[in-house]
This record gives C-alpha cells, sequence and structure tokens, in this order.
C-alpha cells in the first residue's frame, strides 16, 4: 500500500555533530534527507549498502578511494558498498541519501 510521507515534518535525528538527518524506510531501501551544518566532518567509514547521494543545496566534499570528489546542487554520486568514503561540508547542505538494502542500524 503507497503511503505519503511529508519528510521534513518527521522528527530530525542527529547521527554525528552536524548531520540532522530525516528517515524513511521501505521494504528495500532507507531514504534520508540530511540537513548538514557548515565544515561537519564525515569520519572515513564503510558499510555493505550501496549508497546513492544527490546533493541538493550547498557544497560536500566527498573522498572515496583516493579521489575528491566536491558536489553542488544537482550532483549525484553512487557509492558501491564496502567502499571506504568520507567527506566535508565546505557550505551548510542538504542532501539526500539513497541506501539499498535497508539501514538497520538507521532505524
Amino acid at each position: 500500500m503507497a503511503e505519503q510521507i511529508d519528510v521534513w515534518s518527521t522528527e530530525a535525528r542527529e547521527l554525528m555533530p552536524g548531520f540532522n538527518g530525516h528517515f524513511v524506510h521501505s521494504e528495500r531501501a532507507t531514504l534520508v534527507y540530511w540537513d548538514i551544518d557548515l565544515d561537519a566532518i564525515l569520519p572515513e567509514h564503510s558499510h555493505p549498502h550501496e549508497q546513492i547521494i544527490n546533493v541538493l543545496e550547498g557544497t560536500f566534499e566527498l573522498v572515496m578511494e583516493g579521489t575528491s570528489h566536491i558536489l553542488g546542487p544537482g550532483d549525484v554520486l553512487v557509492i558501491p558498498g564496502d567502499i571506504p568514503h568520507s567527506g566535508r561540508a565546505h557550505t551548510g547542505c542538504k542532501i539526500i541519501d539513497v541506501f539499498s538494502p535497508v539501514r538497520e542500524d538507521y532505524r
């Protein structure tokens, strides 16, 4: 059954300093709408989930396999599962992340 969700009215959770997320989970994927503070740091990590990053506002630098990607509005980057990555917000940002399969740790 289809469910319409006003994601911005859901309660935001700060999973790490400067990363406030609104979470939507389906049967097969997790969608996160992030509000990210200026200079917030994403420590290097990896996970088995495929991740698709879509920048809506701001500039975010993501480092994957030693390559820096400067992402701005409209940019999309796909991170395969188990690939270490890190990042930093050059400005305040709004980013959508899609993870597949579901991020049970984000429930």
